[in-house]
């Protein structure tokens, strides 16, 4: 039996390339880059060039570049190193990374307000412009949503906090190879993990401008511009920025492939099985399908799709096991009906049309059996 990988916004597979770079390190001769001998002097060569390639995709100095050991800590190092004095605005659609961390900075006294979304998935503008007080110390949202895909209006959100000089923190981790990713003046720090663009997982990197300062959450050696202390996971750098390589190279055609794929997934879906339905009516990432399957249990078809070889999510990868209706699609306002017959359908640009052929075909034939054994 094929098994179709459907589940990339959760990880994706290590592309060959990144890996044959991340052998430079893995293969080579033990090195810390902050030893004084020959050896750790190459070490510090390989990260100097990776640190720069990755700040050249962002167009930032090399040391507007932290590394980290993901996304999550990315978030983690930006959101709790500005303090908890003074107010920021976000949304309760974001990622738990971001979600959880700014509700136990709430605890600590932070003041926060949380935008609407509603069934356009996405905060609006005016509700931004309305929410800015003048104790707003930062705005932090998402380039893209990681279960419906719904985009940010990041131009128009960018221009409002550049021009009320309020830092804006983006989470680019769903967003980031999926499509080009601008980097307009307003924004003043960018998170990524590595893992959900073919690089290798444990290792991410926050970009932060120089005129932003921050607490830093590990003390400890000079590393990272003292940002983030700790021998740096040189492989993973490496694989990282080589990573971002290919998509400053290749973007405009993996997007490109990326939407074919996604629209013939919804087009084909949609003509065998006319009751589904879109979550998130704003403007989506190319790679991310989030579809509502009325009357059909979401956990049952799930399984059975795995057990067809065929692997999709019920949400967000960090919320998975919970088996909790999504915090995303019920701060949408959809009904707890509709959320449980939700699934995600997240694209990689090594999935190929065929297999999505195939995923039309299971996924029809299966919802057509529990909807006659439902209806029995």
């Amino acid at each position: 039996m094929k098994r179709i990988y459907l589940d990339n916004n959760a990880t994706t597979a290590l592309d060959l390339l990144v890996f044959k770079a991340m052998l430079v390190d893995l293969q080579g001769p033990p090195a810390n880059p902050s030893s004084v001998h020959s050896f750790g002097k190459e070490a510090k060569k390989l990260l100097q060039n990776a640190r720069s390639l990755v700040a050249s995709y962002f167009q930032a100095r090399p040391e507007e570049i932290t590394f980290t050991s993901g996304g999550t800590e990315s978030i983690n190092l930006l959101l709790r190193g500005i303090g908890t004095k003074g107010h920021i605005i976000t949304s309760k659609i974001e990622h738990s990374s971001t979600y959880k961390t700014v509700l136990e900075l709430e605890k600590q006294g932070l003041k926060v307000t949380y935008l609407p979304v509603g069934p356009w998935g996405a905060p609006l503008p005016e509700d931004l412009k309305s929410a800015i007080r003048p104790d707003t110390i930062a705005i932090t949202l998402s380039a893209a949503n990681n279960e419906t895909g719904v985009k940010l209006d990041l131009e128009t959100f960018a221009q409002i906090a550049h021009a009320q000089n309020i830092p804006l923190f983006i989470d680019a981790i769903s967003f980031l190879g999926k499509e080009s990713f601008h980097m307009h003046p307003g924004i003043t720090a960018v998170a990524l993990s590595g893992h959900k663009f073919h690089a290798p997982k444990g290792i991410g990197a926050l970009f932060l401008r120089s005129s932003q300062k921050l607490i830093p959450q590990i003390t400890g050696g000079e590393q990272e511009y003292q940002h983030r202390a700790g021998t740096e996971n040189l492989s993973g750098i490496l694989g990282l920025a080589k990573a971002l390589e290919i998509l400053q190279s290749d973007q405009i055609q993996i997007t490109d492939h990326l939407n074919d794929l996604r629209l013939h997934l919804e087009h084909g879906l949609k003509k065998e099985v006319p009751i589904v339905l879109i979550n998130g009516e704003g403007p989506r990432i190319s790679n991310t399908s989030n579809l509502c399957f009325p009357g059909i249990d979401g956990e049952t078809l799930l399984i059975q799709l795995d057990m067809a070889g065929i692997a999709v999510s019920h949400g967000s990868a960090c919320a998975s096991g919970a088996l909790e209706p999504s915090r995303i699609l019920t701060q949408m306002g959809l009904p707890p009906k509709m959320v449980r017959s939700s699934l995600r359908f997240s694209i990689s640009r090594m999935n190929t049309r065929e297999e999505i052929d195939i995923v039309i075909e299971k996924t029809a034939h299966i919802i057509q059996k529990l909807s006659m054994t439902k209806n029995k």
